[in-house]
């Protein structure tokens, strides 16, 4: 029985049905230009149409069994730039709990119209993708004022680390090994593009599991945090929010790359207009199914697609390297987007579909990266302590642990299994599962 949906095994339809293979998608070698083959993990069959909801569950789950939050009194506040705080809103109203989600008003439109119907208050900050700090300031405000009110806040909650670590990276482990595995692949590495950092957890289950592996984590470079302490404005909704997570082992990453939010949000277009879909049919001989497979990526997984192409050229991969990373949502998530370029650029053509296809795909380069030394990770880490510890007030000895601590992350994905007992515990007392078919 597949109740709720939160799992990347979903059977490939919006509502209803069971469980089955791990959704993804192979993007087509016609267009990456390598030899190495990229497969992508789709959000889209979640009940959000994004995997934010797993993360959002990892964070509640925990303080509902512990007693920390009782659905009964408490509201449920959920910090987000979009995503999360819908698949925390998902789950506030399975468990009949009321909802705060929190964005930057600057987001897509179709994230504000879903939360209209789902969540109980929404709040907007100012500014856009970037500016989680406003985010923040408004969550210490709640804090402060609303005792009713309890903070789900990915960026910091471990049970983030808990939903990428046991549901993602056993989730891709499964797809390489049954989808894309053969005689003589390999699999090279992961790449993923950082929001709350959650998803890096994932690259900490694949190291253990493929110890050559590498995992490469991305940004925006319009605000290259990682790559050179930078900030700004950008454009990918979902990551890059200048700063680093509490949640991301940065000691367990390799290397760094900033994706032009002009390059993912043109590639998003080509793929899913008429015209550039008419181009892409004629010029490289898509089918039609590998053109519907094209929408399943939101923006910042078309920047997920540009970010394994630069690890592709970088390490100069063969036709035996497989590189795995996930589409967090699907392109129905940014209808309005596609409207605004075409209201500034004009209709989408076949003529534009070229230009784009060969400056931003067809001349992925390997500039703005960085492989990491351990002076590099060290210094990457050294700043979560300026948003953590100066501005969150979290404890300064527990930022040095996640570094020097061997046991640090491997004591919280141990976690699990008590987690998982308390459930059982909780959903016997509750009777929730009395009546529910073996």
């Amino acid at each position: 029985l597949n109740l709720f949906r939160v799992t990347w095994k979903n059977e490939p339809t919006l509502e209803g049905a069971g469980y089955g293979d791990v959704n993804i998608i192979e993007f087509p070698q016609q267009l990456s230009g390598i030899d190495a083959r990229i497969f992508v993990m789709v959000g889209k069959w979640f009940p959000t149409g994004c995997h934010k909801v797993g993360a959002s569950f990892g964070c509640l789950v925990p303080r509902l069994v512990t007693g920390q939050f009782d659905p009964t009194i408490h509201k449920a506040v959920w910090p987000s730039t979009g995503n999360y705080c819908r698949g925390g809103a998902f789950n506030s109203k399975l468990l009949g709990c009321e909802s705060v989600a929190i964005l930057p008003a600057e987001m897509s439109r179709e994230r504000y119209e879903w939360l209209e119907h789902i969540a109980d208050e929404v709040i907007s900050t100012p500014g856009g993708e970037s500016d989680v700090f406003e985010i923040f300031n408004k969550v210490w405000e709640i804090r402060r004022t609303r005792p009713e009110c309890v903070i789900f806040n990915q960026f910091e909650e471990m049970g983030n680390v808990l939903w990428h670590y046991h549901g993602t990276g056993p989730a891709m482990e499964e797809a390489y090994e049954k989808q894309m595995k053969t005689d003589t692949s390999r699999f090279f590495g992961a790449f993923f593009t950082s929001g709350s950092g959650g998803s890096m957890s994932a690259g900490d289950y694949l190291k253990e599991h493929y110890p050559h592996l590498k995992v490469s984590v991305g940004e925006a470079l319009q605000c290259p945090t990682i790559l050179n302490n930078g900030f700004g404005y950008h454009r990918i909704e979902g990551i890059g929010d200048k700063h680093i997570p509490w949640v991301h082992n940065v000691r367990n990453t390799d290397m760094v790359a900033a994706i032009d939010d002009n390059h993912a949000l043109n590639i998003f277009r080509l793929c899913n207009t008429e015209a550039g879909q008419e181009y892409l049919r004629e010029e490289f001989g898509l089918t039609d199914k590998q053109l519907y497979d094209l929408t399943m990526l939101g923006i910042s997984g078309f920047a997920n697609v540009l970010g394994c192409i630069k690890m592709a050229k970088y390490y100069e991969l063969t036709e035996d390297d497989v590189l795995g990373t996930v589409a967090t949502d699907s392109a129905e998530m940014y209808q309005s987007r596609l409207a605004e370029m075409d209201e500034e650029e004009g209709k989408y053509s076949t003529e534009m579909a070229a230009r784009d296809y060969n400056r931003y795909l067809f001349d992925v380069r390997t500039d703005n990266m960085e492989e990491f030394t351990y002076i590099t990770r060290k210094r990457v880490h050294n700043l979560k302590y300026y948003t953590w510890v100066e501005q969150q007030e979290r404890d300064v000895n527990e930022l040095d642990a996640q570094w020097y601590d061997p046991h640090y992350w491997s004591n919280i994905h141990d976690q699990v299994e008590d987690i998982d007992r308390l459930i059982e515990e909780f959903n016997e007392k509750t009777g929730v599962l009395a009546n529910m078919p073996d």
